[in-house]
């Protein structure tokens, strides 16, 4: 069982699993995300695409742009980002460009996952920033998540 402790990538995680809840809520595929500074979250997002008429929805942009908005500036730098799915190609461009230190993410995405499943796009050479990554933290209970929220709307 991973560590709960204050602080720790599995406790942000666990917050992130929390808004993906939210998303599922929502009938949005459950994806969520926070960003972390200096031990508080200062963003927060669930995916929104449906629900906000929104393709640029993703649970990693709606944190970003909460985060922006609260802290007064599109540059999130020394903020970590965490979410429960490994982000696509336009989530990672965001990161970049929002300089976000790190990226933590639960699950991988094997079909559109960008960052170790079908590109390794944080570490193509010509970006002006480096975003360290490390994934499968709480990788099981974030692919259950998503898994279950696809049975339902199977058997539905």
């Amino acid at each position: 069982m991973e560590s709960l402790l204050p602080g720790s990538d599995e406790y942000w995680m666990a917050a992130a699993l929390a808004r993906a809840a939210l998303a599922a809520q929502q009938l949005e595929v459950p994806v969520g995300a926070i960003i972390v500074r200096d031990g508080e979250i200062i963003g927060e997002g669930w995916n929104q695409p449906i629900s906000g008429d929104d393709p640029t929805a993703h649970a990693e942009v709606v944190a970003l742009r909460d985060a922006a908005r609260r802290v007064g500036n599109y540059r999130l730098v020394d903020a970590d980002l965490y979410v429960t799915i490994e982000p696509c190609m336009m989530c990672v461009g965001a990161m970049v460009h929002a300089r976000i230190r790190r990226l933590i993410f639960g699950a991988t995405e094997p079909k559109a996952g960008a960052v170790i499943s079908q590109l390794r796009a944080l570490e193509l050479p010509h970006l002006n920033h480096q975003v360290e990554f490390r994934g499968g933290v709480m990788a099981q209970q974030c692919s259950d998540q998503i898994r279950a929220f696809f049975r339902s709307r199977r058997q539905k």
